[in-house]
């Protein structure tokens, strides 16, 4: 959409007070992200009152899905543009006695860097075809399409020439991508082409659904230099009972041998996965099973969420539905296993060096911000580093780890890349 609005002749202010119009992508996969979204629109809609915004734009997944709702009760919000409607952003930000640019196929328009430059996110895919009985995705997004191959190649060679390091490899699921449009899995011929790319350094999995994990992916990972080793591996249960429930492919010795082939392929692999506590009829035996399994498995990385109850799915209308407190109590739980995994591996790292990406510099304590390959944006942990050097963000350097806790690590930089 930005790069749509750029090329129709807009500019872009980064303070909201400076600007004529507000756009605000909304999101609503869960209670927490409608929660956060209407909070953005009504913090947003004060500038209206005191700033000079003249017009509050909503789109995305809560504007796709609560499109009457939002016209009733949020009436501070002048135009609402659903996911499939994304090139009507040009005509809801124009004036009926403006001119503007005509608008051009979104195809033909270049990409506007919002992290920063130096690390960047490639959808390859859009929708999602599994329908697990908890997600609303399916619903508001449609079946899974694939963006073609060239175009994905040419977007991310776009993007390497602007200054981007590090390509982040996203969709609602990758491990999908291409069967839809080559009748075959195209992830690792995708991911081969981008490592030729001589301008990136870094390229990150996300959203690798278990079940598809193949061999030849597994091993395109661990023979290309560019690909991190690192998977983001979404399970969501480890009760075979909950996981059919939830509509999902895997059961729980697949997933151990999913897992223990990745880390047989890749032994230095780093791990990310999600889970759901409280899910509908989840018992106490249910979530020993799945205690049990994160303290066996020891993900690099996890995070838990606690089941959100979304109408229109399946699951909304299961019995056995969790009490609040219960699906907090088994989310905390889960989250200080992992915290005392997390703290012993990070522990079990000093002395090691590592190749850092620069992410940041915090003044007062002299103390530069990074990330190692183990670490996603944004989600994961951080390394914080001393250094005789000046860096800037996007530069790579080798740091050895000094002291750890938790989450992060800390180090000294030995070495500038």
């Amino acid at each position: 959409m930005l790069g749509l609005l750029e090329g129709a002749g807009f500019s872009f202010a980064s303070d909201e007070t400076e600007a004529d119009i507000i756009v605000i992508n909304t999101c609503c996969f869960i209670d927490a992200a409608k929660e956060e979204s209407i909070e953005a629109i009504l913090e947003m809609a004060e500038y209206k009152k005191s700033g000079r915004c003249k017009k509050i734009i909503v789109c995305g997944c809560m504007a796709e899905r609560y499109k009457e709702e939002i016209i009733k009760e949020l009436p501070e919000v002048d135009e609402i543009i659903g996911v499939s409607e994304l090139s009507g952003i040009i005509k809801a930000c124009v004036d009926e006695e403006t001119d503007r640019a005509p608008e051009k196929n979104e195809d033909e328009i270049k990409r506007v860097v919002t992290t920063g430059g130096h690390f960047e996110f490639l959808k390859i895919a859009d929708g999602c075809d599994k329908r697990c009985t908890y997600c609303i995705i399916p619903y508001l997004r449609g079946p899974y399409k694939s963006v073609d191959i060239d175009i994905l190649v040419n977007e991310a060679q776009s993007l390497a020439k602007s200054g981007v390091k590090e390509l982040v490899i996203v969709a609602q699921e990758t491990t999908l991508y291409g069967r839809d449009l080559y009748g075959k899995d195209m992830l690792p011929e995708l991911l081969s082409r981008l490592c030729r790319i001589e301008d990136l350094r870094w390229i990150r999995l996300l959203y690798a659904y278990p079940e598809d994990i193949t061999d030849e992916l597994l091993n395109v990972m661990a023979r290309e230099e560019k690909i991190v080793k690192y998977i983001d591996m979404p399970i969501q249960h480890a009760s075979d009972k909950i996981l059919k429930k939830m509509g999902r492919r895997t059961s729980r010795r697949q997933l151990c041998e999913i897992i223990e082939k990745a880390r047989k392929i890749m032994p230095d692999i780093a791990i990310r996965t999600s889970l759901i506590t409280g899910f509908p009829g989840e018992t106490e035996q249910d979530f020993k099973q799945l205690c049990k399994f994160v303290k066996e498995i020891k993900f690099d990385r996890l995070g838990t969420f606690i089941y959100s109850c979304e109408d229109g799915t399946p699951a909304a209308l299961f019995d056995g539905q969790i009490d609040e407190n219960i699906k907090i109590a088994r989310q905390e739980k889960i989250m200080k296993i992992q915290q005392k995994i997390s703290k012993e591996r990070n522990a079990s790292l000093i002395g090691k060096t590592f190749e850092v990406f620069v992410e940041g510099y915090i003044p007062d304590e002299n103390i530069y911000v990074g990330r190692t390959y183990m670490d996603s944006p944004d989600v994961d942990s951080c390394f914080y580093f001393e250094s005789d050097y000046t860096l800037m963000s996007g530069d790579f350097v080798l740091a050895k780890v000094t002291d750890s806790d938790e989450y992060d690590l800390f180090g000294v930089m030995t070495e500038k890349l």
